[in-house]
């Protein structure tokens, strides 16, 4: 069980709406400065081990030495990504990561690309409180270069999202989406895996 149980951490990961006058919110607002002031170092490191490392310091967990990153690289909390083995994130990414983000294995990011676990209610009275949706991204998925992925979405396992895509639903295995908002163009045969 997590030192956090039932604290703000799990309920942010367990999605939904976290109001802006919640007593906790000064503790995530604690590791937001601490994000910040930790983002500054590692977006002028000067290799890719330097790279893991800064950010393993932000995310709190050791990143695999077969994973690379390559800055600049933006997080606004840090805390709740996951990043497997063999994953690769080009350059200028941001991660919006209050809800959760799950990168498995071989995962592959061209540059640009948004991962965004955080939106905000309809209703102008609740507009400041925080709708939170975790995003997971399967064995094996490519997001291309400038990809857009929203709240609540999973990219499935060998699935590939075309370059420029807003990614607003779950993407099935196997499969290729394009478009704004994206849509199946195509499905990955079997012989081709």
């Amino acid at each position: 069980m997590s030192q956090d149980a039932g604290g703000i951490f799990d309920r942010m990961l367990a999605g939904g709406i976290i109001s802006h006058d919640d007593p906790e919110m000064k503790r995530v607002w604690a590791k937001i400065a601490r994000t910040i002031k930790l983002s500054s170092l590692l977006n002028t490191s000067t290799d890719v081990n330097q790279i893991r490392g800064r950010l393993s310091e932000i995310i709190s967990s050791t990143i695999d030495s077969s994973t690379i990153i390559f800055v600049p690289f933006y997080t606004n909390f840090g805390q709740h990504i996951n990043i497997g083995r063999q994953v690769f994130i080009n350059h200028d990414c941001s991660f919006l990561d209050m809800g959760g983000i799950t990168i498995e294995d071989n995962v592959q990011i061209g540059p640009k690309v948004s991962l965004i676990t955080e939106n905000h209610p309809l209703a102008p009275s609740q507009r400041k409180d925080l709708e939170l949706k975790g995003i997971l991204l399967k064995k094996n998925a490519w997001l291309g270069a400038g990809v857009t992925i929203l709240p609540g979405v999973t990219i499935g396992e060998n699935a590939i999202v075309a370059a420029g895509s807003v990614v607003s639903k779950d993407v099935a295995a196997n499969t290729v989406v394009a478009g704004v908002p994206a849509k199946v163009i195509k499905t990955i045969p079997a012989q081709e895996m």
